[in-house]
Parts: C-alpha cells; structure tokens; sequence
C-alpha cells in the first residue's frame, strides 16, 4: 500500500506547463514527492503513526512534518533533489555549490515525547521574536529567531527555535489534547492553541508564554482555529455544526456562523481577510462572508465518477480545506481518497488527485505546491495551479485588506464594483 499512491499520482499525467496555468486549467495534480517515516523498533507501528499536520513556515524556507510516534521533522525547503522528479526542480534553488556551503540548513528531528497533533510557524522575520531568541542566546542577540509550536496529546504546547532545533518554551494550561495552533500573522508571537477541552486558549510568547486569555463556548472538542490576515478575526471549528467568529481585539464571541448539518472540522480565511471557508462532516465547504456572517458559496463534495446503476453515489466526509496563497484556489481533502482543488467563481473542482488516507493539506506560501498528510504517516507534495492574478483581482485583494465588507458598501462606486470586491458575483 506504501507506494499505491505514488504509481496513481505518476499516470495522472505530465503535469501544468510552466507559464501556462490559469483559473480555468483542468490539469491533474502531480505527485511531486512522498515522504515516509523511518520504522521505529521501539513502538507498535501501527499505532499512533497518523500525519495529522503539516506546515511550511510563512517565507517558504521550511517544511514541518509530524510523522507520528511523537516525532516532528523539520526540513529545509526546496527538497533535496533527490525526492523531486527530474523537469519539477524549484526554479529559485540555487546551485548545488551554494546549497552545499556552510550555513546551508540541516534537517531536524523534535521529539516532543507525546503524540503531536498541531503545528504552525511564527511569522518570519519577526523582530519581537528577536527578544525571545535573545534570552536564551544572549551571545547572539541579533539573530532574528523562526519558532515553530507543537501541540500535543496531553495538553502541552511545546515552542521550539526553528534553526537550531532546541526547545525554548513549554506551555501548560490545557486539559485535553491540543488539536490545532494558529499565530497571528502581524508578528507579534501571539499563539492560539484549540483544544479537546473545549476552548482555545491566548498565549503571548513576548512574556514568556504567558496566557492571557481563554475562550469557552464550544460544547464539542475543537477541532481547528484561525487567524484572519488582518489579524481582527478569530474563527474556530469543534464538533459542531456553527463555527465561532471571535474579536482578536477584545476575545470576545462576535457571531456563530450556522449552515452546516454536521461537525465543522477545518477553518480557513482567504488572503485578503474578506472570505472564511469552512469544511464540514456533511460534505460541504461553505464560502462565507466574515464580516456580515453571509452564506455566499457552498460545494459540494460527491463521488468523481458516479455509477450508472441505482447504488447510491457516494459523498464522502471532508478533513481539511485551505486557500491558495493568491487567494483564487482551494484545497480540500476527504475521506473518499481524493484531493480537489476548486477554482474560486466555480461550484465543481477544476482537478482531482487520488490519495489514500488523507487528513490535511497546506499550500506553500509562494504558490505552485500543495502538501497533503496521511494516516500512514506520509506526507506528500502535489503540483498546484500557477496563475497570473487578474489586475481587477489584485485591486480586489488590495482593497479587501483594510476594508471591511460594510466600509466597501459604503463607498461612492457602482453598485457592480461593489458586489465585485465583495466577492457576490460568483
């Protein structure tokens, strides 16, 4: 089973053309790579093995892995060349002289001694991290520090200093296992950690990882927690069928988003803080709008190929849904053994990969590449649509980045020009 979907991956196909990939190119993803975990002699293999997150840090410089058994991996990104097919190499590698020289990164292995199920880098470079790295290097106070926090299966948090491997924090207050971590994206090393114990919790890692707020509400296990980009918005997913949208001003419950008819389990906001898309149990991504709690896209996730005869067409519970860093794709993974990629203004996926086992998925910040994780414990990396953003999308973007949907209303302009920027002209 180890290399089935490796084969199914190399016959969708040789992949996008480089330069050619628009909004509407139906080429398959292509398996770029498959990362497998060593067998570790000491531990019942079958148990504990799942990839439940993967992550790249914000620059793309590094890729984060929990390979179960307790064990995270860090890996320099591009790959080593040895993993990428020949014709896939990252375009911004440099020489194998340069990525040979001293200082060149090295992988890493964290152990973290329990299960991990949440990862998720700072924001980098950050310079108020800078103060962190500093108390625990005081002979290189200048050196700006990449963090990357854990969570794990008994309640702890654990923050570790990307570079050099080491552990600089633990972070102690949940009861239950910390199922998901989100940083804010502006820098400032606030941590928000989502729990089995039914809140989230505030952590400011500026004062030594203090806690500084903890949201209750959910009367399920939270499943997943996240940032808006303008760093106003906090939206979480427990085994419910509302998601909460929380003030990361004042931590305080601003609306539930209700639509769903099962547990919502994975959360994410669009680039530009305009749009929330939500995945659920019942097969459904809902496209909302944050900031007037609007319902404006849902997509159905059904069968690839429907049977021709009365059986019924199976639909398939969803695990993982993330937007594209441009912000005019989505990913989306679930339990009928495929990964979908989905146009922004279209109701059907524009491609599909067969993957067995999947539990997350994460694009690479600069574009180009999804990462997907299994239950086996394996991570792979799939070609992803490459687009020139349209002009009207990039103003859109722009815009949306400091203008609520009420302020873009209340602006002097057509009325197409605001249901544009407003995302209503699906």
């Amino acid at each position: 089973r180890e290399g089935s979907s490796h084969g199914r991956g190399g016959n969708l196909g040789k992949g996008p053309e480089v330069g050619t990939n628009c909004a509407q190119s139906r080429e398959e993803p292509l398996l770029l790579a498959e990362l497998k975990p060593g067998r570790p002699h000491q531990f019942d293999w079958k148990s504990s093995c799942e990839t439940w997150s993967v992550a790249f840090s914000p620059d793309g410089s590094w890729f984060a892995w929990s390979q179960g058994h307790c064990i995270v991996k860090l890996i320099p990104w591009p790959l080593e060349e040895q993993f990428i097919p020949k014709g896939f190499e990252a375009k911004s590698r440099s020489s194998k002289s340069d990525s040979k020289g001293r200082g060149s990164p090295k992988e890493k292995t964290l152990d973290c001694g329990q299960i991990v199920w949440g990862l998720a880098f700072s924001p980098w470079p950050s310079p108020p991290s800078r103060k962190l790295w500093a108390r625990h290097h005081p002979q290189v106070p200048d050196v700006s520090c990449l963090i990357l926090a854990t969570g794990l299966n008994d309640g702890q948090i654990k923050i570790w200093e990307v570079q050099t491997g080491l552990l600089l924090l633990n972070l102690s207050g949940h009861q239950d296992v910390v199922r998901d971590l989100s940083f804010t994206p502006s820098g400032s090393l606030i941590l928000v950690s989502a729990s089995r114990d039914k809140t989230l919790r505030i952590w400011d890692l500026n004062k030594h990882g203090k806690q500084i707020q903890v949201l209750s509400g959910h009367l399920q296990w939270v499943y997943c927690c996240s940032i808006s980009p303008d760093c106003s918005m906090l939206c979480s997913a427990a085994g419910e069928k509302s998601v909460f949208l929380w003030s990361m001003r004042s931590y305080t419950l601003i609306r539930k988003l209700e639509g769903h008819q099962s547990s919502v389990v994975s959360c994410d906001f669009s680039p530009d803080s305009a749009l929330l898309v939500t995945a659920s149990y019942d097969t459904n991504v809902i496209m909302w709008d944050p900031y007037t709690g609007e319902r404006l896209r849902s997509l159905h996730h059904t069968q690839l190929d429907p049977p021709m005869d009365d059986s019924d067409v199976h639909i398939s519970s969803l695990r993982s849904v993330c937007f594209s860093p441009e912000g005019l794709y989505l990913a989306t993974v679930a339990d009928d053994r495929l990964l979908r990629i989905w146009a922004l203004e279209l109701k059907t996926p524009i491609a599909f990969a067969p993957m067995t086992n999947g539990l997350c998925c994460t694009f690479f910040p600069h574009g180009g590449v999804i990462a997907t994780g299994t239950r086996d414990g394996h991570v792979q990396f799939w070609t992803a649509p490459r687009v020139l953003s349209s002009l009207k999308h990039l103003c859109r973007k722009a815009l949306r980045s400091f203008l609520t949907t009420y302020q873009v209303l209340a602006l002097p302009i057509p009325k197409k020009m605001k249901e544009f920027l407003t995302y209503r002209t699906f």
